[in-house]
């Protein structure tokens, strides 16, 4: 069972990746050789945050999204209210107020958001925490077994079926 509270990692180092489809395939493998899996940690060594530039913002970018993502609330907002109309049949006015409103207040909100950067990120981003390598570790009483099924996976010729590691 994992721990409650964030711990080092425990165990010997058993193999080592440069990704970490590498390492999730060299714990498969060791998984389709009824290997006790449960006692394998795979550890991400030297983290690094990477922010990835998606494009440019611009006051149109800024104002389409923030018209869709209110959009998108008011389509909610107007089907909540619409549910709980005393008036049967009376869906469409609910939704089509919901709507008009959240584009509004969207657009308002990202305006507000976006002007009061003064121009200092005007870029849009997607952050990742990557690892340099991925060890994989083994509780003491299994890792010289699971350092030989690695061993032999390592072997193999790329394409066997396993990925080719």
């Amino acid at each position: 069972m994992p721990p409650r509270l964030p711990t080092p990692p425990s165990g010997w180092p058993i193999g080592s990746y440069a990704t970490y489809e590498e390492a999730q395939r060299a714990v498969d493998f060791l998984a389709d050789d009824d290997f006790p899996v449960q006692e394998v940690t795979i550890v991400g060594v030297d983290l690094m945050m990477v922010e990835r530039v998606t494009g440019k913002l611009t006051w149109g970018r800024v104002l389409g999204t923030g018209a869709a993502s209110g959009a998108w609330f008011g389509v909610f907002v107007g089907v909540l209210l619409s549910l709980f109309s005393p008036t049967t049949g009376a869906w469409a006015g609910p939704i089509l107020v919901g709507v008009v409103t959240g584009v509004a207040f969207g657009m308002i909100f990202a305006a507000v958001g976006y002007g009061s950067s003064r121009g200092r990120r005007d870029f849009q981003s997607a952050s990742q925490l990557v690892a340099g390598r991925y060890d994989v570790l083994c509780q003491p009483r299994s890792a010289e077994r699971g350092r030989d099924l690695l061993a032999k996976l390592a072997m193999r010729p790329a394409g066997s079926g396993d990925g080719g590691l």
